[in-house]
């Protein structure tokens, strides 16, 4: 069985449109989403449209939550003041912009979905704003997958689609003890051997291109095939600057890449 899985579109229905144009030509059985439908992008009521008349099932981004819950959700992840400037802006616009029933779709969406062993969110199981990154620590990113008792974890919420195996330790505890020369429990984990696929994302790629990023597995084979799709990002980046969204959103979806957020204040810590 081939399964397609796609994350953090934002609005970006030109994006999306051309991802699906290309899975209809790569034998899917079934797609799967992760998320993050709208912010930053100038379509999210068109792009849940699509998502919903194609029954794909969607757990919730980070940017669902978020206009769902009015910020209140926030996870101080921006890493910068104008960061933080600009995702006000863009948060209260798609705000605006988006319909009673999108919204009402948006809090529907499950924070995980189990299909047998592979599950599927959009930052990690213990939330929607946490990164699971291709360096976080292997302790810690072996511990979310086996939270989820899946062997795979499909997630997304970097942009940056990656493919990491874990390999289970033999884990050894020392207990020391006025009574006793330090006893050694040690146990195996149940399997030998986990996996995290990031996805990256169809509509605010930052893998340093500016072609949507998506993934195919196969669930037989465990074969994995990062994806990436070439699409008219210029008529997105056209509908930005004429829907009044920060122009940095433009820039910076035509280059693939986010670096501009992150250079102006490393310190900033947000008091929201």
């Amino acid at each position: 069985m081939n399964i397609a899985v796609l994350s953090c579109i934002h609005g970006n229905l030109e994006a999306l449109e051309a991802v699906l144009r290309e899975i209809d030509q790569q034998d899917v059985d079934q797609i799967y989403c992760l998320g993050d439908l709208v912010g930053y992008g100038p379509y999210p009521n068109e792009v849940v449209a699509r998502i919903r008349a194609l029954n794909i099932p969607t757990c919730q981004g980070c940017w669902d939550e978020d206009i769902v819950d009015g910020l209140n959700a926030c996870d101080c992840s921006y890493p910068s003041l104008l960061a933080e400037t600009r995702g006000h802006r863009a948060h209260e616009w798609t705000n605006r912009e988006v319909t009673l029933e999108t919204r009402t779709y948006l809090a529907s969406l499950p924070l995980i979905l189990q299909q047998e062993n592979l599950c599927f969110v959009h930052g990690s199981p213990h939330s929607q704003h946490e990164y699971l990154l291709p360096d976080t620590s292997a302790f810690v990113a072996l511990e979310r997958v086996l939270f989820t008792g899946a062997d795979t974890l499909f997630c997304g919420h970097t942009h940056i689609p990656y493919v990491r195996h874990l390999e289970n330790s033999h884990l050894t505890l020392k207990v020391a003890s006025p009574s006793t020369q330090s006893p050694t429990y040690s146990s195996n984990t149940p399997s030998s051997l986990k996996h995290i696929i990031n996805a990256g994302s169809v509509g605010e790629p930052r893998h340093g291109r500016p072609n949507a990023t998506y993934v195919i597995y196969n669930t037989d084979a465990q074969q994995v095939k990062l994806r990436e799709v070439e699409y008219d990002f210029t008529k997105t980046c056209a509908a930005i600057l004429e829907k009044g969204l920060p122009a940095i959103f433009a820039w910076r979806l035509s280059k693939g890449l986010e670096y501009a957020e992150k250079a102006d204040d490393p310190t900033h810590v947000c008091e929201r």
